[in-house]
């Protein structure tokens, strides 16, 4: 696998996602509000049998690892998605929420504040 299989965030997009609580040059225009993206994964038996077996040897869950980022991934691009279609070209403050799901598997939160940002003139 290459590093490409473990990498996240934004590819392009006409929807800007920060962390912080503002941009650099810009002006927010309006605030729509909170937005998220939410889905919920099921571990595979067989990816747990491995991981199992990795846990009592030591190193990293790889497939694990893949599953999480593609997980965080698609979260993220539902995110957007709903900003999208509320009107907003940004989502500022943005974060993860992480948490386990009845013992079946692991929920993801994307959430942020959307918003219309311009350039300060």
């Amino acid at each position: 696998m290459s590093i490409e299989d473990y990498g996240g965030g934004q590819s392009r997009s006409d929807v800007l996602v920060v962390t912080t609580n503002d941009v650099p040059g810009h002006a927010v225009q309006q605030v729509i509000g909170e937005v998220f993206g939410l889905t919920v994964r099921s571990r595979h038996v067989g990816s747990q049998i491995g991981a199992g077996l990795k846990s009592m040897i030591g190193g990293e869950l790889k497939g694990l690892t893949k599953t999480l980022v593609e997980t965080r991934n698609q979260a993220m691009d539902r995110l957007v998605e709903q900003a999208r279609s509320r009107g907003a070209n940004a989502v500022l403050m943005f974060r993860f929420d992480v948490t386990e799901a009845a013992d079946i598997g692991t929920e993801v939160c994307a959430y942020g504040t959307a918003v219309v940002i311009a350039p300060k003139s």
